[in-house]
């Protein structure tokens, strides 16, 4: 398995093994309610069909973010962001652990989904619903070159801000 450098932390392909370490941070990140419309309600099982599979085409990947005593930190899925004739367009979704933020963990699992996208011979890389109010998120996404090309207004359901739009963004590789 290819490792790679990135700020503090390495970035590896997720194992099944690793699934453990990514579920309590999953889980919380959803029941929060605060940045992914995913369901609060779905088991452990099903979060891990959704995460560690993320689709059924060959160029799906899972990654982790891994401190140098191996412990995980954060973890992303990618995939094309439509079958077909939308294939040529890549996706991801990004978990770092509350205890991790701030600390570039968020943009080494970034970074090296756009590498990974590029070496895939991905043409752009699109986020489907990046919440507005995730300022975090937005400003690295925007910082990596992604631009917002539009907002879906009102379609996530914050549980302090109410309704607010939900960004599409873009990136050509």
């Amino acid at each position: 398995m290819e490792l790679k450098r990135k700020a503090a932390v390495d970035i590896r392909d997720a194992t099944a093994a690793d699934w453990p370490a990514i579920w309590p941070f999953f889980h919380q990140i959803v029941t929060a309610l605060e940045t992914y419309a995913y369901d609060p309600s779905m088991t452990r099982e099903q979060a891990e069909s959704l995460w560690m599979a993320p689709s059924n085409s060959p160029q799906a990947r899972t990654s982790v973010a891994v401190d140098a005593d191996g412990t995980i930190l954060g973890s992303a899925n990618m995939y094309p962001n439509r079958p077909g004739p939308g294939a040529h367009v890549a996706s991801a979704s990004f978990m770092v652990d509350a205890s991790a933020r701030g600390k570039g963990v968020g943009r080494a699992l970034c970074q090296d989904m756009i590498d990974w996208a590029g070496r895939e011979c991905f043409r752009s890389i699109q986020f489907n619903a990046v919440v507005e109010t995730n300022e975090t998120a937005v400003k690295l996404w925007q910082a990596l070159g992604f631009q917002i090309i539009g907002t879906v207004p009102e379609a996530f359901h914050h549980p302090t801000h109410g309704y607010v739009g939900l960004h599409v963004m873009h990136r050509p590789l």
